[in-house]
Formats: structure tokens, sequence, C-alpha cells
């Protein structure tokens, strides 16, 4: 789960990590009391879950209320990556002496936190490791052990060579690795992490993911969901008990089991084409997760061919067949479907879909090949 930035600084504020002020805003008409608080100069900076925000127009650095206002009026509604501009954050301008990076994520081949930090920071951290990845210092920290001031002292050298600026930086860095374990997160980052010409160390961004998994002991970020920022189809399939992810292919997909979802997406991709989604009816044999499972899919403008690999195990062909049938009844469906099935019950499977004028497959590649061709219209 994605927060805001203006979530994620609460957040940062709530651990002892310094920010920059800030007042969130969804009208226009509430800047000036916004503008009065955090005063003048300041920056106007658009809400959105998705990176690139001030190439795309979304962030202003403002001198006067007349330009606030201004500005304000330009982001709000602007559309950004496909996403709306609900939100605006009217952030205190800060004095930019030095720009730092510091993050932690999820590193799953370690199976640990890992430190990344940079003296190049205000830009994509994607970029600076690609270009100069010697400017970026990594560094696990063992769950099991925590973190130590050892930690902070290296990573606070590597940043910087003023003593008082490493003191804060190593501080700072001991309590956003707190706030990472404390709220489940998979990321948590400031870019730019300031050092102002008083040699004041400040967070003026911030970007905290939460794992999903761990939400339901996080009931208060819980609360800090935005649904509007989120595809309703994922919303839809959550509520289902499906795991799914858009993606931008033809081919889309149903399959039972996260590992065969894989390997399914990778055949379709080996022999020519791209599956438009990730979807995982998991191991249960409830008709009605394959009915929404179809209404999900075909809800895709892009999806040309609906590709159904089940192996049947805990999960049952026949009730596979029938949640099928029941979503076809519902809503016919005039694009091609390609049906593996095979498994338990997957006799009684085939005997439901054959009476309904439908066909299943035995063998994977052979219905990948199939799904692979519908969606090229040969």
């Amino acid at each position: 789960m994605n927060i805001h930035e203006y979530q994620a600084k609460e957040l940062f504020r709530k651990f002892g990590i310094p920010t920059s002020k800030g007042v969130m805003i969804t009208d226009a008409a509430k800047l000036e009391a916004a503008v009065g608080e955090v005063g003048l100069p300041c920056v106007v900076k658009a809400q959105v879950h998705v990176g690139g925000r001030g190439k795309a127009g979304g962030v202003k650095f403002v001198k006067t209320l007349d330009n606030a206002k201004e500005q304000t009026a330009n982001i709000l509604g602007m559309d950004i990556k496909g996403l709306t501009v609900e939100r605006l954050l009217i952030d205190e301008a800060i004095d930019l002496h030095e720009e730092l990076y510091l993050g932690i994520i999820l590193d799953r081949a370690t199976k640990q936190p890992m430190f990344m930090v940079s003296a190049a920071g205000g830009i994509d951290i994607e970029q600076v490791a690609a270009k100069t990845p010697e400017k970026i210092l990594k560094l696990g920290v063992n769950p099991t052990v925590g973190f130590w001031p050892h930690h902070g002292r290296r990573l606070a050298g590597f940043l910087h060579k003023a003593p008082a600026v490493q003191k804060q930086l190593a501080a700072i860095l001991g309590k956003l690795y707190t706030l990472f374990m404390a709220s489940d997160a998979s990321l948590a980052e400031i870019n730019p992490c300031v050092v102002t010409g008083k040699g004041e160390v400040v967070a003026i961004d911030a970007k905290i993911n939460i794992d999903d998994n761990g939400l339901f002991r996080q009931k208060e970020i819980a609360a800090m969901r935005d649904l509007s920022a989120e595809d309703a189809r994922e919303m839809q399939a959550k509520e289902a008990g499906l795991s799914y992810v858009k993606l931008d292919g033809a081919v889309g997909c149903i399959v039972n089991g996260a590992g065969l979802a894989m390997t399914t997406m990778d055949l379709i991709k080996h022999f020519g084409s791209e599956p438009a989604n990730f979807l995982d009816v998991g191991g249960s044999s409830d008709p009605k997760k394959v009915l929404t499972a179809m209404e999900i899919i075909t809800s895709d403008p892009n999806v040309k061919a609906i590709l159904l690999n089940i192996f049947g195990g805990i999960t049952r062909c026949d009730d596979v067949a029938n949640g099928l049938l029941a979503a076809l009844k519902q809503q016919p469906v005039k694009i091609p479907i390609i049906i593996r099935l095979t498994g338990t019950n997957e006799d009684e499977g085939r005997k439901i879909l054959e009476d309904a004028g439908l066909s299943a497959m035995v063998n994977l590649d052979k219905a990948v090949k199939a799904a692979v061709a519908a969606a090229k219209g040969a």
C-alpha cells in the first residue's frame, strides 16, 4: 500500500524525524489559510501515487500568495501519468544547501532491511545506480540484531564529512529504521534529505510503501489508504480474495497458484505475446472466485484472449468449470477463451464444459500457444 507524501511526513514526525512544515488541502479556498500557516515562500506539491511529479509540472516553488493561487489552480485537477491530482501539500520552502538520498528497502535476496544512501540526492536513485554506482552505499541490517550506532556512523560518514551533520544523519537513519520495522514497510525513502546553510538536516520529501500483509496490525496506517488512487480492478480482486496485478499485454490470465501463474506469464512471453495481468484465484474451489476473475479480466479493453489455466489440487476442476459457465451466462464474452484443465475432478470438469459447447486442453504449451495466436487474431 502506498501513502501520500504528507501522510509519510506525519509518520516521520511521529518517529522524531525532522521534516519541513506542510498543510494538505483539497480545496483552493483553503489555500490562503495554509500559506498563512506555512509562510512564504513555499512549495505547492501535487499528492499522487506516482513519481516524476516535478517533471510533470506538479511541484512549484512560489514566492507570493497570488503566485500560489495561480499554481494551485493549475495543479489541482491535473493529470499526472493517468492519476488526477485531488490533494495538494503546501510545504515550507527550505534552504537547500546540499541534497542527500536516504532509503531502506526490504532486500529479498538477503532477507533483511537494506539501507541505500547517497550524497547525490534529489534525483532518481535508479539513475545514480546506473551511471555512478560508486556514489551509493548499501548496508544490510540483521533484523534479529537491529540497528546499532556503528551502522549510523558508517552510513553518515559516507554521506557527509562534517561531524555535526554526521551526528544528525546517524540519528535520523536510526529513526528511519525504527519506523520501517514498526510500520511493516517495504520501502522508506527520503529524497531529498537536505542539509541547510545552517547545517541542519531536514527531510523535505517522504515516501513509504507498506506491505499489504501487515495492514491487519497497522490500523492507523490502513486508514490512510487513498482508494481513489488505486486500480478499481485490483481493489475488486482484493475484496474477493484474489491476487491481481494489471499489466500491459493482450492475453488475460486466470490461474490457480502463484507459481503456476508466473510460469503461465513466462510462457506467454516465450511464445511471442505479453500477459495482460497476473491473477491467482488461489487454492479454493469457490466458483464465485472464477466469476469475479472473469469480470475483472473482461473489464480490461486491452485483453484480446483469455487463458484459463487450472491445475487442480485442492482446487476442483468441476467447480472451476461451473464458475466459468456462471460467469459466461451472466456476462457473455466475445473474445476467445482457451481453457487448460487438469487435476482433481478433471473428467467431471471437462464433461461440464463439453455439455456447454466448450473444450479444455491438457498440455500447457499447446494452450498457451493457442491463447497467443488468438490474441494476435491468427
